[in-house]
């Protein structure tokens, strides 16, 4: 797909044609552009409330009157007061999952020259995700990616936006694949493909060195599967040489069986997204190193896959983590934290100056808080304020939850120092962040609980189901804050 900022008057354009409307304002900048070349079209359709300017409402015109194009779509921004990046995202998702229906050749979009750069990236981003779907393997696909996106906005804004949605699309595609197509050694060998070209470094540990490195809680989760472990490890080394790196941690456990915990039917069947925490720092990766932020970071991504067999860890089991710390097994299907403990150790002993891991971890997270808000759990109030202010300017929905001390008590062991489970099944989102805790060593660290927006069984206004690629640009928008 060709992404471009476009310079054309509206009215000349060949293309497919996108139009923005504020909701109770008069016809303004290009909307009155199309209202004046149509002769009044556009304020006749607003007085009779045809359209109506709310956020993501769409109105296909066929070969208006007055302008080449073939076809313009209005499209609702909401009131202009609330207009912000996560807006601006989802009005142009929609646009683009409207006209995706069927194929199109170029598609331009008109929102509001005013808009600042970042309202710009954000909706040239969502313009590229409303029209990429699930339907990978579909004969005859349900949507159909635009061939050609122009914005008519600032290029460098353009661009930058041009990067973000490749970057969300990325993860999208990762999680949307089956699992027999991603596996920890095939996701290892697209995080390679990224970075080299991208221009990121790269480091993969295979089960040998994994076992060399003592990650005795990742290889045990391991253990049971045909699919061997890896651990990727992506540097982007974009600030002063003697500045510490901040560290992206993802989950990427490629298919969730349970282990001998075993899952019902129902409940696995979309577990092949239980490595979209992984998927998502490897897609943030993709745009900090594309976008050149001047920013040290390193992301890693610890890759098993958790399946029952006579090989599997067992219920009772003893693991010994890398940290040296000894975890005792009640539940093989509370994995994720196995094998993140592993992998925040090795975040740490890269010198990380701060840490967010990103983990499909909990469905009491998606009990607490629904399945479109993450949740936030930290060790550090002013780093946490960070990540949650960086969601919410990309208008991604975040929620912390508390971390009081007394949560460590119900993960405190009897036969080894801590277990892998809680006190029942209370308040169990928060005793895993309490488990992830223990292999920080005090550093500033964030856990995000993506369990309920990082895939969704229906289809959304502004976006097609399966994958969401939600909080890549949050993580950006945190390096880049991080960068001023």
């Amino acid at each position: 797909m060709e992404v471009r900022a476009t310079a054309g008057a509206l009215a000349q354009s060949e293309s497919i044609v996108v139009v923005g409307l504020y909701q109770d304002q008069p016809v303004t900048g290009f909307s009155a552009e199309l209202d004046q070349a149509t002769k009044g079209l556009v304020s006749r359709l607003l007085e009779r409330k045809e359209i109506t300017g709310k956020h993501g409402e769409t109105l296909p015109l066929h070969a208006p009157m007055g302008v080449k194009s073939p076809l313009v779509l209005l499209v609702g921004l909401g009131k202009q007061e609330e207009m912000n990046a996560g807006r601006a995202f989802r009005a142009a998702a929609a646009a683009s999952l409207r006209l995706a229906e069927k194929p199109r050749g170029a598609v331009a979009f008109y929102f509001d020259g005013s808009w600042s750069a970042p309202w710009v990236e954000h909706g040239v981003a969502g313009a590229m995700v409303g029209c990429h779907g699930q339907d990978l393997y579909k004969k005859e696909k349900k949507l159909n990616p635009h061939q050609e996106i122009g914005w008519a906005g600032d290029a460098v804004a353009v661009n930058a936006g041009r990067v973000l949605g490749e970057s969300v699309n990325l993860t999208r595609r990762l999680v949307n694949e089956p699992p027999s197509r991603i596996y920890p050694a095939s996701f290892a060998e697209e995080a390679a493909q990224v970075a080299a070209a991208c221009g990121l470094e790269i480091e993969i540990w295979d089960e040998h060195r994994l076992a060399k490195e003592r990650c005795g809680s990742l290889l045990a989760v391991a253990q049971g599967s045909t699919q061997p472990p890896r651990l990727v490890i992506l540097r982007h080394l974009g600030g002063k040489p003697e500045e510490s790196p901040l560290a992206l941690v993802g989950k990427g456990v490629t298919f969730d069986s349970g282990g001998l915990s075993l899952k019902p039917n129902d409940s696995m069947l979309t577990m092949k997204d239980d490595m979209a925490g992984g998927a998502t720092v490897l897609g943030a990766m993709h745009a900090i190193a594309k976008l050149k932020l001047p920013r040290h970071v390193i992301g890693l991504i610890g890759l098993v896959e958790n399946m029952p067999s006579g090989s599997s860890f067992k219920l009772g089991d003893i693991l010994t983590a890398r940290s040296g710390k000894t975890i005792e097994v009640l539940n093989t299907d509370a994995e994720g934290r196995l094998v993140l403990a592993d992998v925040l150790d090795v975040a740490v002993e890269r010198g990380a100056a701060q840490i967010i891991d990103l983990a499909t971890l909990t469905g009491a997270c998606m009990v607490a808080l629904g399945a479109d808000v993450a949740g936030l759990m930290t060790n550090n109030q002013e780093w946490c304020d960070a990540v949650a202010n960086a969601a919410k300017q990309c208008g991604e929905l975040a929620w912390q939850l508390p971390m009081f001390p007394e949560y460590a008590e119900q993960i405190r062991g009897s036969v080894a120092d801590i277990k892998n489970v809680g006190d029942g099944r209370w308040g169990g989102a928060i005793t895993a962040a309490k488990f992830l805790e223990e292999f920080v060593q005090n550093k500033p660290w964030t856990h995000i609980d993506i369990a309920g927006p990082a895939f969704t069984d229906k289809p959304k206004p502004h976006q097609d189901a399966g994958a969401t690629g939600a909080f890549v640009r949050t993580l950006v928008e945190v390096v880049r804050r991080a960068c001023a």
